[in-house]
């Protein structure tokens, strides 16, 4: 059941990212779940080396979105940079 969780958390996180960074992106449901997913995960370790998680702890609903947005951001800078 914590795959299947996380798979329903990772879309809801890559969605409300994807509100949050508004633009032209042609990513399906499965690339936004992964959007979410590499969020929350970005999210977890960024917050355990600054020291706001614990070892083992999840990150939160808003540290999550942050996470996936700026792997969003970094992800349109690189299609840019190929574009040209």
């Amino acid at each position: 059941m914590g795959i299947v969780w996380t798979i329903v958390i990772g879309l809801v996180v890559g969605l409300l990212a994807r509100l949050v960074m508004p633009g032209k992106d042609a990513h399906g449901l499965i690339v936004t779940t992964l959007l979410g997913i590499g969020g929350s995960v970005v999210a977890k370790y960024a917050g355990q080396a600054i020291g706001w998680y614990a070892e083992g702890e999840a990150a939160g609903w808003i540290a999550s979105v942050l996470g996936a947005v700026v792997i969003l951001a970094v992800a349109r800078l690189l299609k840019q940079k190929q574009a040209t």
